[in-house]
Order: C-alpha cells, then structure tokens, then sequence
C-alpha cells in the first residue's frame, strides 16, 4: 500500500490552516503593497473570495472520486497516457513549488536569524527534517500539526496585542485611490501563492471525504485571516512605502514591539511561527509530490522516493533563482501565470470532462 495512514476532518482544517499561512506571513505583506499599495489587505480578501470559489470545484472533483488522488482520477478521466502526462506535468509544479520553499527557508535563516551560516547548511538541515517527516506518513504529520497550532495561535496573537497601540489609521487612507485594478491584480497574485490545489493529493486520506470540501474552505478561511492581519498591520504600522521596500515586512513589523525588559527580540517569535507553518507547507508538498509520482509510475511504496527528491530539491533550491531580487520580479508576474494552469485551467478542465463524459453515458442509457 501506498498509504495507510487515515486523518479526520479536524485534522485536514489544521493542516490546511497551517498550509495556507506557508510562506504567506513572510512575503505576501510586501508583495500586496507593490501592487495593491494600503488597499492590499482588500486585495487578500478578494484574493481569499477567488480560493473559497475554486475550492468548490476541487470539492466537485472530491465528490466523483472521493478515494482517489489527484493522480489518479487524472488517468481516469483522461485515459492512461494522457492522464500520466497531466499528473506528471502538475507533480513538476509541486516538485518546482518544493524548490522554492526551501529556497526561501535559506534566504530568510541566512538574512535575518544566521548570517553566517551558509544558505546551503540551512537548506540541507531543514530538508532532512522534511524528510524524515514525510516518510512518516501523512498521519504523523497531522497529529504534529494538531500539536504546533497551539503555538502558533498564541505567538500570532502575542504579535497582535502588542502591536496595537502603534496603529496610525491615516496609514491606510485614501482607500481605492488608484481605482480597482491594481486590487484586481494584487488578488491575483494572492490567489496563485496559496497553491491549495496541492491539497488534493492529501483528501483521499481523510477519514470523512464527504466534508473534505468542509475543511479546505474552513482551513483557508483561519489562514487567509491570519494574513490579512498581518498585511493590515504592516500597512498601517509600517505604511506602505516601507512595505514594499522590505521583502520580509511582517519580520520588520515585529521588531517595532518594545515592551521594556519583558519581551525582547520579539520578531523571534514571528520567525518561530513562520518556520512551523513553512515546515508543514514544505512537508505536505514533498509528501504529494513523492505519493503522486509513486502512483504515476505503479511504485509500490513512495518513502523510496523521498531521499532522491530530497537531494534533487536541495540542488534545484540553489539554482531557481540568483537572489531576493529576482525571485520578487519571478513570483508575482511569471510564477503565478504559471500556477493558474494547475490551480485554475487543469481542475476546471478535468470536471468539464468529466460531466460531460457521464451527461454522455446518461443518455445513451437505455
């Protein structure tokens, strides 16, 4: 079996949140105030409106083939070879998707938290722990999602509080002074970075598939909150000149807490929360990517998988991209296009087919 491993409806809500805030808390404040400029919490919560909507179609699909992953139902809508190429073609996107993550994690650890530490020690480090967390399945993962999130809630509303009392309201007026487009493309560019189509090859595994659908929308929902904060804040405590100048605003916005001699260094605790809400991103990434192709090619077990592609993810994470620069000029304009394919055009596409595949057979039924 490829997988034994069965998680609740709670669970997948827990991991979906914890997915959904991923690398989100960390660079989207930034990139929301390059396009969207102090109306970008607006674009997250257009942005989060398009998630909810596409989410109901990876629901549509859950319902026609609630045991099957992604992977799988590729092949059985669109035949054998077809189907393979399709549910390799996405499994590239997840694997590229991966590379990136890890990419991030030593960018940020090499920037802020360990300057001399060379990015590649940070990368390899994490990746094992990624690993050795993937080959412990889909379960483990979940019931260690369950046990973090309380932390994360906590850190998170910490940051909140404290940050309160530097509001400057002025900082987010006027509201629509450049009319609706640049919100329109901010939430564009939110929509691609959450990648909850990845999420699909995990919904077989839930003991309940019938509220699966439930828990994507309920997951996302508590994520995109999160965010939205967190943009909010760093617009109106940072403004949003400064925003758009800082890759990792929200790491920035916690340095302005200044409690005394109670809490110092309090961007750490930003720093904590963000590594465990990529650490999952990255784990449920890698496990999809690893279950897909092991399904794919008829492989017996995907934990063999897991080493090459670790080492694979820890090469291409040095070579996606030259530095911040070009991964902020990359993300947002050819990255997201490139997400639409697999988040948007293939689900839509194999749902059509399919309806129109049983509306078919409906009617030459005697």
């Amino acid at each position: 079996m490829l997988e034994k491993g069965k998680i609740s409806h709670r669970q997948l809500t827990v991991l979906t949140l914890l997915y959904t805030i991923g690398t989100s808390i960390l660079i989207v404040p930034s990139i929301m105030s390059v396009f969207s400029k102090q109306d970008g919490w607006i674009a997250c919560l257009v942005g989060a409106g398009a998630d909810f909507i596409i989410i109901l179609i990876y629901g549509a699909l859950v319902r026609r083939y609630p045991t099957l992953t992604f992977a799988e139902y590729s092949e059985k809508i669109l035949g054998k070879w077809l189907g393979k190429a399709i549910s390799l073609f996405y499994l590239s996107f997840i694997f590229l998707l991966s590379a990136f993550l890890l990419r991030v994690v030593g960018n940020f650890m090499t920037t802020h938290i360990m300057p001399n530490t060379p990015i590649e020690v940070v990368i390899i480090l994490f990746m094992l722990v990624v690993i050795y967390a993937v080959r412990l399945g889909i379960e483990t993962t979940a019931r260690a999602g369950e046990i973090f999130l309380p932390f994360v809630i906590v850190l998170f509303l910490i940051l909140v509080v404290f940050l309160m009392p530097q509001i400057e309201m002025d900082r987010i007026e006027p509201i629509f002074e450049n009319g609706m487009k640049p919100i329109i493309l901010g939430a564009f560019y939110y929509f691609n970075l959450q990648e909850q189509v990845i999420l699909l090859m995990l919904l077989p595994y839930t003991n309940r598939p019938e509220k699966a659908k439930n828990a994507l929308l309920a997951g996302t929902m508590l994520g995109s909150v999160v965010i939205i904060i967190t943009v909010l804040f760093s617009t109106l405590i940072l403004g949003t000149d400064f925003t758009q100048r800082n890759m990792y605003a929200s790491y920035t916005l916690a340095k302005q807490i200044s409690v005394g001699n109670f809490l110092q260094r309090v961007e750490a605790m930003l720093a904590i929360l963000w590594l465990i809400t990529i650490f999952f991103k990255t784990v449920i990434c890698v496990y999809a990517v690893s279950l897909g192709t092991a399904q794919t090619l008829r492989l017996k077990d995907y934990r063999t998988l897991t080493l090459p592609f670790g080492l694979l993810l820890v090469f291409l994470s040095l070579l996606v991209y030259d530095n911040i620069i070009s991964f902020i000029a990359f993300t947002p304009k050819v990255f997201s296009l490139y997400a639409t394919i697999f988040m948007v055009i293939i689900p839509v596409a194999l749902l059509s087919i399919d309806a129109l595949r049983s509306s078919i057979k409906g009617n030459q039924s005697p």
